[in-house]
């Protein structure tokens, strides 16, 4: 009997037999869909930090160029009062003025800071004249201003004079310059600083340097009562240089920066300091700087891949589910095998239930068959010993049967060896007098133990009264396929006494052509010839029930 709770719980645990592997991977899916949102929001928290981190950053570093530019302007202002106060201002004079405010030179990024007069286009002989007189050989204004520019602003202070290339300055007419023009005319026109346009400085002209920029600050005296500009102090940078100075405000080396003139471009770029493979996210922004507007950008080092955070979630996550997913297939396995354990009980208690039945079903018929046996054998009985002795012989065919049955495990006898199984009692030592012959055919059991019982008679009557009771006697018994489900055997005597067709009904003749005929559910031909008996009996073939006990699991 089933145990009632096991199957309690399989049944309970039918959905997970329908889908074995179905079930865990949803689960591995429920747990990677669960990892990847987890990943997802940290993303998202982590880039909004960073997008705020970045504009923080911008600001810092917007703050620290108009810093930087703030500064020098300051010092520029200082100069420009010293020149506005007098009427000339010696070699001398400016560069004690220039050491006080910059030091070397090269304070707040800038190369140094220069004086430059604005003077006529006819006065610039004078200018090299009073300079030459003033100890500074060679001295020559370049280029000329030629018929087109009646303005010149040429370079003759420049500290520190040696260093930076600033040698190479001295002479230089700024006013020649397209660029450097612009914002000399700006400086005059608004009487205060102002940075300049991207250009390349006549410090770096033989090496194609970086690009640069300069700030220009007015000189502006009273002169007969009206604003005269005298010229310009000024300080040229390198636009690189001025960056790294900027850079030291602030402290973030996670971003890139770059500073472009005016716009976003190449062919405006100032300065940048960036890595070779950032792909963050970028930011800008424009500033005033000396009334000129530069683009200042940002961008973010950090790459599109993944946060330590992310990725650290994502390999737990990962784990996880793979667990999660083992765990359910162990879950769906064990559940599997509980259902096919229910499978194979329900099967085996199938199995037990049609044996007893079947076993039922051939105990009745065989003891139906002894009953008539008995019966009919107590009738034809001459006397006790008579009916032992013949009870004995036909209960002994049935077991004969029997045995041939149970070596193929009740599944089915080859008609030959039910034909010589009751014929060998007769055959030891007189092989010769029988003849069989036939193809191998297989009977099912009820069909094999008719059969049987039909040859025990024809061999009895035989041995009795027949071909069996003389030397010369011989029995041949062949059989053949009429169809695939039905068979004939033949016996024939002959060679015995001379035979007539008896006068009462035996009960081999009854058994034969009434209990066998009626079991094999064919006539049967029973005839009484002078030469001996002959008898045709048509078998059914059918497939015998088969019952599988167990199937033995490697």
């Amino acid at each position: 009997m089933i145990n009632q709770a096991l199957l309690d719980r399989v049944q309970k645990q039918a959905w997970f037999h329908k889908y074995p592997r179905g079930w865990p991977f949803l689960l591995f899916l429920i747990a990677s869909i669960t990892t990847a949102v987890s990943v997802m929001a940290i993303e998202r928290a982590d880039k909004q930090t960073r997008a705020v981190e970045l504009d923080r950053s911008l600001t810092e570093a917007a703050s620290a160029l108009q810093r930087r530019i703030t500064e020098n302007t300051a010092l520029l202002r200082a100069a420009s009062a010293m020149f506005a106060g007098q009427s000339s201002v010696s070699r001398q004079q400016f560069a004690e003025l220039s050491s006080e405010l910059q030091g070397d030179g090269r304070l707040y990024g800038s190369l140094g800071m220069g004086w430059a007069p604005l003077v006529r286009a006819r006065d610039i002989p004078n200018l090299e004249e009073r300079i030459y007189e003033s100890g500074v050989p060679n001295y020559f204004v370049h280029p000329q201003p030629g018929t087109k520019r009646d303005l010149a602003v040429p370079i003759v202070y420049l500290e520190p004079e040696h260093g930076n290339g600033n040698q190479l300055a001295f002479g230089y007419d700024m006013y020649s310059e397209p660029v450097r023009r612009e914002a000399i005319d700006k400086a005059r026109k608004l009487g205060r600083p102002i940075v300049s346009g991207k250009v390349g400085l006549i410090q770096d002209q033989e090496a194609e340097g970086p690009p640069g920029f300069l700030i220009y600050m007015p000189v502006i005296a009273m002169e007969q009562g009206r604003r005269v500009t005298r010229g310009f102090v000024y300080s040229p940078f390198r636009a690189g240089t001025f960056l790294k100075s900027a850079s030291e405000l602030y402290r973030d080396d996670s971003i890139d920066m770059a500073i472009y003139d005016d716009h976003v471009d190449s062919e405006t770029l100032l300065a940048e300091r960036r890595a070779e493979s950032a792909d963050g996210r970028t930011l800008e922004r424009r500033i005033d700087v000396g009334s000129r507007v530069w683009v200042v950008q940002v961008r973010d080092r950090k790459s599109n891949t993944l946060s330590p955070l992310s990725r650290l979630t994502l390999f737990f996550g990962a784990l996880a589910s793979l667990m999660v997913m083992a765990i359910g297939r162990l879950i769906t396995k064990r559940a599997a095998e509980d259902r096919m354990v229910l499978e194979w009980l329900t099967s085996q208690a199938s199995i037990r239930n049609s044996l007893t039945r079947e076993l039922n079903h051939r105990v009745k018929n065989t003891l139906a068959n002894v009953l008539s046996i008995a019966a009919l054998t107590r009738r034809r009985s001459r006397d006790i010993d008579d009916f032992t002795e013949s009870l004995t012989a036909r209960i002994r065919a049935l077991s004969a049967t029997h045995d041939l049955l149970s070596q193929s495990d009740w599944g089915n006898a080859a008609l030959g060896d039910i034909v010589q199984s009751e014929l060998a009692p007769y055959m030891d030592g007189n092989e010769s007098h029988v003849s069989m012959s036939g193809p191998t055919i297989k009977l099912a059991p009820n069909d094999a133990m008719s059969l049987g019982l039909a040859i025990h008679e024809l061999a009895t009557n035989a041995a009795k009264y027949g071909a069996l009771s003389t030397i010369e006697g011989r029995i041949h018994v062949n059989w053949q396929l009429l169809s695939p489900d039905l068979a004939e055997l033949h016996w024939r005597e002959e060679g015995g006494p001379p035979v007539a067709e008896p006068s009462k009904r035996g009960f081999g003749r009854d058994l034969i052509e009434k209990i066998v005929a009626h079991e094999l559910k064919s006539e049967v031909d029973l005839r009484f010839e002078p030469g001996g008996v002959e008898c045709r009996l048509k078998v059914p073939v059918r497939a015998s029930r088969e019952f599988v006990l167990r199937n033995e699991r490697k």
